[in-house]
C-alpha cells in the first residue's frame, strides 16, 4: 500500500505510525512537510520526505474573524499544489494520513478523490464548556470574540466533511466535535514509548556546574512547552512560596520558554514569567527555584526520573504528552481536576487530582507527597501500569492506529 503522511511540523503526531508502515514489506510511504520546518527531525528511515513552499498567511486587511481561516486556505493550497506534483510523478496514494489543523487537509480529496483521508483532529473551539471562560482572571470575552472563535472552527468543518476518517487522542477531546461526525473519529492516542519512557532511580539532572539533582533529594518538578496560564503557570508560582516554606530541603526545576502556545501573551507587555516573578518573586528563595528554559528530551526525561512531585495543571483543552511521560517515568502526580486530566488519573490510585484554581490545596498536597514519600509509593506503580495498559505505544495505540490504516480502504469500499 501507500501511504502519504502531511503535517506542517512533521513528524509531529505521526512519529511512531509513519516509521512503522515504512518497514513493513510492500508498502511505500511519503511524508510532505513545509519548507520551513524542515529539519532532522523530519528524516525518517523509510520515510520519503518531501516539501510544499511556506504560505504567506492571512492579510492584515482580512476582517479579523476570516485570518485564521484564510491562513488555512492558503497553507490547504499549498499542500494541493505540492500533492498534484506528486499525483503528475505517479504517486498516487491508497491512504492520505494528515494533521487537520492548519489547513492542509482542504483539498486533498480533489487531488486524490480515490484516497482513504485520516484527518487528525486536536482540537475543536467552543464557546463555552471548554478552555474559553474557564479562567476569568485572564480571559474575558465579548460576542464580537466568540463570533471569531465560532468562524476558527470554519478549517475543521471543511475538513471533517471532507475526510473519510477522523483521529483524536482522548474522549473528551472528540466530544468537543459536532455530534453529527463523531461516528467517524476514531479515539486512539500516539501513545507513549515506555521503553524509553521509564523509572531510572539512577538518574541525574544537571542544574549548573555546581549543583546537580537526584532521586535521593526532593525535586518538585513542573513542565510546559512554555510557561502561560492554560497550564497553570500563573497557579503553580502562587503556591510556590508555601511549598517552599512547608518543603524546606525542596528543589523545584521548572521548564518551559517564554512565548505563548495558547491564549494571550500578558496585557502589560513581556511574558508570563516576568509576570509572575513581579508578583511572588521576592517570596522565592532562588536558590531553590530553577527555570531552566526548554531543554533536550533526554535532559526532560532524566528530570523526571528524579522527581519527588510531579505537578502538571491543564485547562479543559488539549492533553500535554508530558503528562502522561510523567505517569510512564513513575511520577507522584499533582495534577488538575479538569476533564481531559480526569479521563486518564484516578485520583489516589494513579495520581492526585485538586480543582485547578485551589492554590492551597495544590500546596498540601506537594507537601504531603515530598515530605512522607512512603505513602505514595503506590501510585507511581500504578501511574506507570495506567501507562501500560492504556497508551503503551507499541502494545496499545500503535497496533490500533495500524489496523485502522490498514483496514480503512476496505472499509470504506464497503
Amino acid at each position: 500500500m501507500k501511504f502519504l503522511f502531511i503535517h506542517q511540523n512533521y513528524p509531529g503526531q505521526f512519529k511512531h505510525l509513519a516509521v512503522a508502515l515504512a518497514a513493513m514489506p510492500g508498502n511505500e510511504v511519503l511524508a510532505m512537510v513545509d519548507v520551513a520546518n524542515k529539519r532532522p527531525a523530519s528524516l525518517q528511515p523509510g520515510v520519503r520526505l518531501i516539501s510544499y513552499a511556506s504560505p504567506k498567511g492571512a492579510n492584515k486587511e482580512t476582517h479579523w474573524y476570516l485570518r485564521s481561516y484564510e491562513a488555512a486556505i492558503r497553507r490547504g493550497q499549498q499542500v494541493a499544489k505540492a500533492a498534484i506534483e506528486l499525483k503528475r510523478q505517479g504517486f498516487v496514494p491508497d491512504v492520505i494520513c494528515v494533521h487537520a489543523g492548519w489547513g492542509e487537509a482542504l483539498f486533498l480529496k480533489d487531488v486524490y478523490p480515490q484516497a482513504a483521508i485520516v484527518d487528525y483532529f486536536e482540537f475543536y473551539y467552543r464557546t463555552q464548556g471548554a478552555d474559553v471562560g474557564f479562567d476569568p482572571e485572564f480571559q474575558s470575552y465579548n460576542i464580537d470574540e466568540f463570533c471569531r472563535i465560532k468562524v476558527r472552527n470554519s478549517n475543521h468543518l471543511l475538513s471533517l466533511d471532507n475526510c473519510d476518517w477522523g483521529l483524536t487522542p482522548t474522549e473528551w477531546q472528540a466530544s468537543q466535535f459536532p455530534e453529527v461526525y463523531r461516528s467517524k473519529i476514531s479515539v486512539i492516542h500516539e501513545g507513549v514509548d515506555t521503553n524509553i519512557v521509564r523509572p531510572d532511580k539512577n538518574a541525574q539532572f544537571v542544574v549548573t556546574d555546581t549543583l546537580t539533582l537526584t532521586a535521593s533529594q526532593q525535586v518538585i518538578t513542573f513542565v510546559n512547552r512554555n510557561l502561560e496560564p492554560y497550564r497553570g503557570f500563573h497557579i503553580f508560582m502562587r503556591a510556590l512560596p508555601r511549598i517552599l516554606r512547608d518543603c524546606p530541603q525542596a528543589h523545584v526545576v521548572l521548564v518551559g520558554g517564554d512565548e505563548v502556545s495558547y491564549g494571550r501573551t500578558p496585557e502589560e507587555g513581556g511574558n508570563w514569567r516576568e509576570k509572575m516573578m513581579k508578583e511572588v518573586g521576592s517570596e522565592l528563595d532562588m536558590t531553590r527555584v530553577h527555570f531552566v528554559g526548554r531543554i533536550v528530551y533526554d535532559r526532560y526525561l532524566s528530570l523526571l526520573q528524579i522527581s519527588a512531585a510531579h505537578v502538571y495543571l491543564t485547562y479543559p483543552f488539549v492533553l500535554s504528552w508530558s503528562m502522561l511521560e510523567a505517569m510512564a517515568a513513575g511520577c507522584v502526580l499533582i495534577a488538575s481536576n479538569t476533564p481531559p486530566v480526569a479521563e486518564v488519573i484516578r485520583d489516589g490510585h494513579d495520581g492526585l487530582l485538586v480543582d485547578f484554581f485551589d492554590v492551597q490545596a495544590l500546596v498540601e498536597r506537594v507537601a504531603e507527597v515530598v515530605n512522607k514519600p512512603e505513602h505514595y509509593a503506590s501510585l507511581r506503580a500504578n501511574a506507570r501500569q495506567t501507562i501500560l495498559q492504556q497508551y503503551d505505544l507499541q502494545n496499545v495505540c500503535l497496533p490500533k492506529q495500524l489496523d485502522l490504516l490498514q483496514k480503512l480502504p476496505g472499509i470504506l469500499a464497503g
